[in-house]
């Protein structure tokens, strides 16, 4: 032997475990290399002698072996011996022992783990039983009926460590009494809790139910784990990720619906009051139609900076009602122009002729605003009721402008749209102008990704309705659309 050895702390040597007829070896779990070996457990081991048993380097040992390595050292630290069953493989064929192991300390200061074995007798199947349990990563135990430990495999130690009982190993230690109790009722419990590891909480899927213990008899309780925290908290972040979506959807529509519920009484409001201040009313009546404006304008202001707020994603729900309330800077209301100087008229074919706009709204008071506004510039204005309505209304054609609400019963703005830019015909090209409560910038892009020209927002400004009608009335639309026509042809 060309190794010297080192001795044990009290002086005494290695050697003197020589002669045993049973198997002694010293292993040093932090290094993974063997440190002594009588003549017994070199022929157990298969080694040509100590040099070759010593220069085995043991360090890819799989998790579940050092994990009871380091359960080893842990339990037998204060000197106290522990008895094992171990499956080795020497030459690549199993060897079972039934190994005392304890801890000694060496003269060099290291702590190794003391090896005293006896070839044990045991079944084939018995002994794959073992090995299986001992080499499954997961957590098995078996427990007494009050919950106590009566083995564990590695798997366990590294989760929880030495002796934690079935109830401990539960964050909530009710659902765990629940469990044992289930179990010792003679049925099975298949669930996922939530488990205090030495790594921290981790959910753990369990199979818990009842056994018989081998040794006594008694009624004992086997829990096999498994760590499924990383579905687990996918699966949440998944959850709540459906959920910020569904909640900014909810958002959405709330948004949506307040802007058209508020808003579209508020257009009949403020426009009847508008057209009320231009009829020639007396001093008295004035300045009543002029209070209804100042109150609608207050209340457009709230639902304005309202629906605002709403749209930050940094919002919280507070609300400064000072701000809130506070007057708008005032707009200087654009004049409407006297009907003999409006040219409400459009070209056609050279030919001047008055203009000529559908108007869909399933609102009564609305379409009676727009159209009297219209007809008092001399336009000539045909109403629809929805937007199906509008559709058939637009299949006639005739048409200079469509103006066109969103949210309407049997088919809204939008549908009406695509149904109309897919006539065919000329009417497909017709100038679509959204006249809307629903004016969010998402809607928006809605609305012109389908085929619309422009928007007015409800409460609706006479003056700019005049100027986007006009506007879109005045282009060359139903040239281009021929021109189109003929050169697809």
């Amino acid at each position: 032997m060309s190794l010297t050895l080192p001795a044990l702390a009290d002086g005494a040597p290695l050697t003197a475990w020589d002669s045993l007829r049973r198997a002694v070896w010293l292993f040093d779990p932090d290094t993974c290399f063997g440190v002594y070996a009588n003549r017994t457990a070199l022929a157990l081991w298969g080694a040509a002698d100590l040099d070759e048993l010593l220069s085995r380097d043991f360090s890819k040992l799989s998790p579940a072996v050092r994990a009871r390595t380091d359960r080893l050292k842990a339990v037998t630290a204060d000197g106290e011996p522990v008895e094992e069953r171990w499956t080795f493989y020497p030459n690549g064929e199993p060897l079972t022992v039934q190994a005392l192991i304890s801890t000694v300390a060496l003269d060099d200061g290291r702590k190794v783990l003391l090896f005293e074995a006896t070839e044990a007798d045991v079944g084939v199947e018995e002994r794959r039983a073992v090995e299986a349990l001992r080499h499954s990563a997961g957590p098995v135990g078996l427990f007494d009926a009050t919950g106590a430990v009566l083995f564990a495999n590695p798997g366990a130690f590294s989760a929880y460590g030495e002796g934690v009982g079935l109830i401990d190993r539960f964050e909530d230690r009710a659902a765990g009494q629940a469990v044992l109790d289930t179990a010792l009722a003679e049925r099975t419990t298949a669930e996922v809790h939530r488990m205090v590891t030495l790594k921290g909480p981790r959910w753990h899927h369990i199979d818990c139910r009842p056994v018989q213990d081998p040794v006594t008899g008694a009624v004992s309780v086997l829990l096999n784990e498994h760590d499924v925290t990383d579905r687990v908290e996918a699966e949440a972040a998944r959850a709540a990720a459906e959920q910020k979506v569904a909640m900014a959807e909810a958002r959405q529509r709330f948004l949506s619906d307040m802007s058209h519920e508020l808003r579209t009484p508020l257009n009949a409001v403020m426009g009847f009051a508008d057209v009320l201040d231009r009829s020639g009313l007396n001093p008295d009546q004035a300045a009543h139609v002029a209070r209804i404006t100042a109150a609608g304008e207050a209340l457009h202001t709230v639902v304005e900076r309202m629906i605002d707020l709403s749209q930050r994603d940094d919002w919280g729900g507070a609300i400064d009602m000072d701000d809130l309330m506070r007057p708008r800077p005032a707009a200087t209301r654009p004049d409407m122009p006297e009907p003999a100087a409006v040219d409400a008229s459009v070209e056609d074919e050279g030919e001047g002729r008055a203009m000529v706009v559908l108007y869909v709204d399933d609102n009564e008071s609305n379409r009676v605003l727009v159209s009297t506004l219209l007809t008092a510039q001399g336009v000539i204005c045909e109403t629809a009721d929805d937007g199906a309505e509008g559709v058939e209304a637009a299949r006639r054609g005739g048409w200079d402008v469509i103006l066109m609400d969103i949210q309407m019963p049997v088919m809204d703005g939008v549908e009406a749209t695509r149904r109309i830019r897919a006539l065919g015909t000329e009417v497909a090209a017709t100038p679509i102008i959204a006249l809307t409560a629903n004016t969010l910038a998402e809607q928006l892009e809605l609305y012109f990704a389908v085929g619309m020209d422009d928007c007015i927002a409800k409460p609706l400004n006479a003056a700019e309705m005049f100027d986007k009608l006009f506007t879109q009335a005045s282009r060359p639309w139903r040239e281009d659309w021929a021109e189109a026509s003929a050169a697809a042809a």
